[in-house]
């Protein structure tokens, strides 16, 4: 009882550090490309925190099964460098004793993942396609900042404004040169205003400016001066369509007349608490360290293992995706045959003088054999 006490203790230490470290990673990570993409103008700067945090969430299963996986191989790997696991091992206990407190640990981080799998990542993922589109769809105006040079969704028109009140209704001193079948137009104004026809169309309407057609060395050259000129900057904008992946879909939309792409994102969701089961249980037998060698070569290995497993899964639902496998013959033998290198890492890393270790079988055998050759 008080081994599973510090053995809680010390898991929920490790962990909390790992998923730190992670999670501190990948938000740096998403804020450079997301805050370069407000710079490009592809998302609107007043959004990037909320796309930060979908974001987060739809990368947060994968950093809870690294969590899990990470801290129960860095508590073993310590246990055995302090000579932990020679006292266990002496005091007759094996190392299947650390399913239980293992699994305990990790239960609330297989629910988690599995909640975040099917209910959460999909919600985040529409969620950031509908801040997207609904950007996109927002007129060429109104995403024009004061003093910069701003490309048109369609890059046929270049616009700047001086400046812009808040309610993004009015602009002063206008420049906008539109790109039309190879011809130039250019047009300046002192100030315009947004107004919408009554198909919901918007237009800038604006007052006491000049228009340039062609190049002034051309002789289609054309200038003229007008009190008011308006100019399409957004057509009806329909309703938010968002992202109609599978990815996106809700569990119920998902089991839906389902095709190869449905079945293979579900394949995927599933496979995620699955993963997080059996790599904390992988992690025990994986965290095994010789105290005189070290541990880098271990924990080496232990992380190749969890890249191979996550990249055959991904091979998997990409099989099931282009219609190359069965759903139901392809989801299981992955996990199965991970399960059965745990049982066989288990079996390996038990105590020596269990009667059941492969090594004691194996000189049982050898004695056997070399008694015959005795008694021949």
């Amino acid at each position: 009882m008080i081994f599973q006490r510090a053995l809680r203790r010390e898991l929920l230490s490790a962990a909390g550090a790992v998923f730190t470290t992670l999670f501190t990673i990948t938000i740096t990570v998403m804020l450079i490309k997301i805050l370069g993409q407000a710079a490009g103008g592809k998302v609107a700067s007043s959004d990037v925190v909320a796309l930060i945090g979908f974001t987060s969430m739809m990368y947060m299963p994968v950093l809870l099964i690294l969590t899990g996986f990470i801290a129960v191989l860095l508590v073993v790997t310590r246990s055995y460098q302090d000579s932990e696991m020679v006292v266990w091992f002496a005091s007759g206990l094996s190392l299947t004793e650390w399913i239980a407190p293992v699994l305990r640990f990790g239960a609330p981080l297989i629910v988690l993942t599995a909640l975040l799998s099917f209910v959460v990542t999909p919600w985040a993922s529409q969620q950031s396609s509908e801040f997207r589109e609904r950007y996109d769809k927002r007129s060429d105006i109104a995403k024009v900042s004061p003093g910069k040079f701003q490309e048109s969704a369609s890059s046929n028109r270049i616009f700047f404004v001086e400046e812009v009140t808040g309610d993004l209704s009015k602009v002063q001193n206008i420049f906008i040169n539109t790109i039309h079948d190879g011809r130039s137009s250019i047009v300046v104004a002192k100030e315009g205003v947004i107004e919408i026809d009554k198909f919901g169309d918007k237009f800038l309407v604006m007052s006491k400016g000049r228009r340039y057609d062609g190049l002034p060395t051309a002789p289609d050259f054309q200038m003229m001066q007008f009190e008011k000129y308006g100019v399409l900057v957004s057509s009806q904008n329909g309703a938010l369509v968002g992202d109609n992946s599978a990815k996106s879909m809700p569990l119920k939309k998902l089991l839906e007349n389902m095709d190869s792409v449905k079945k293979a994102e579900l394949l995927w969701r599933i496979s995620l608490p699955v993963m997080c089961t059996l790599l904390m249980l992988a992690a025990i037998p994986l965290g095994f360290v010789n105290p005189r060698v070290g541990r880098s070569a271990n924990l080496i290995v232990a992380l190749l293992s969890v890249i191979i497993y996550l990249n055959i899964v991904n091979i998997s639902q990409a099989t099931v995706a282009q219609g190359r496998s069965e759903f139901g013959m392809t989801w299981w033998p992955v996990h199965l045959a991970v399960l059965v290198s745990i049982v066989s890492l288990f079996a390996w890393r038990l105590k020596v003088n269990s009667h059941w270790h492969p090594l004691v079988v194996w000189s049982r055998c050898k004695a056997g054999l070399r008694g015959k050759e005795n008694l021949a």
